[in-house]
C-alpha cells in the first residue's frame, strides 16, 4: 500500500510539473532514512539522483517568472537589508528555485527557505507569504553576511549547514550539500551582478 501511495504522490507531481507548469525543469529524486520519497527541481545534496529529465530549457522560464513575480518585495528587502537584489535572487533560486510552497525534508519552508527556528526569531508567522519569506531570509542573510564581516562564501554556509557547523570546521563544512550550494549561490550571482 506504502509503494501505491509513493507511485500515486510521483504521479500527481509530475503531471503538475509536465502539463501545468509551461517552464521545463529535470526532476531528481531520493529516498529518506524512513522510506519517504523526496522530489525536487533543484537536487542540493548527493543523495538525490536523476529521476526524470523534461524538455524545455532547463526551467529558466520559472526562473525569470519568479524573478519578475517577487521583483518588488526583492528590491524593497534589498534597500532595507542593504544586500545585493542579485545576491537575494541567487538565494532564492539555488533554495527554491522560485517556489513559494517549497518545502525541504528537512523542515525549511518557502522561498528562501527558512526553518522554523529561525522563522521564530525573525518574526515570520506566515513562511509562505512571500514578504515575509523574503524580508526574513534577506534579514537572516545580512546578519550572516555582517558576522562573517562580508565574506559571502562563510555567510552562504551558515545560510545553509548554520553557523555551529561553520564555527566547527572554521570554514565550509565538508558537506557536499552545503559546497554545492555555496558554489550554486555564488554562480548564479557572479552571472547576474
Amino acid at each position: 500500500m506504502k509503494t501505491f501511495s509513493v507511485f500515486i504522490a510521483a504521479a500527481v507531481f509530475l503531471i503538475n510539473i509536465i502539463y501545468l507548469n509551461p517552464a521545463a525543469a529535470d526532476i531528481y529524486m531520493r529516498v529518506g532514512k524512513n522510506g519517504t520519497v523526496h522530489f525536487s527541481n533543484v537536487p542540493v545534496s548527493s543523495g538525490y539522483n536523476l529521476y526524470m529529465r523534461t524538455e524545455g530549457n532547463g526551467g529558466n522560464n520559472l526562473n525569470n517568472y519568479g524573478h519578475i513575480l517577487y521583483k518588488n518585495i526583492i528590491l524593497k528587502a534589498s534597500k532595507k537589508y542593504n544586500v545585493s537584489p542579485k545576491l537575494i535572487e541567487a538565494v532564492i533560486k539555488a533554495e527554491s528555485g522560485f517556489n513559494i510552497k517549497a518545502v525541504s525534508d528537512k523542515g525549511a519552508e518557502g522561498l528562501m527557505q527558512l526553518m522554523p527556528q529561525t522563522q521564530r526569531t525573525l518574526d515570520v508567522t506566515d513562511p509562505f507569504n512571500p514578504s515575509q519569506n523574503i524580508y526574513g531570509g534577506t534579514e537572516y542573510l545580512k546578519s550572516l553576511i555582517a558576522k562573517y564581516r562580508g565574506n559571502l562564501p562563510l555567510a552562504l554556509a551558515a545560510y545553509n549547514a548554520g553557523s555551529k557547523a561553520v564555527k566547527k570546521y572554521g570554514g565550509i563544512p565538508p558537506y557536499d550539500e552545503t559546497r554545492n550550494y555555496v558554489n550554486e549561490v555564488m554562480e548564479y550571482y557572479k552571472e547576474n551582478k
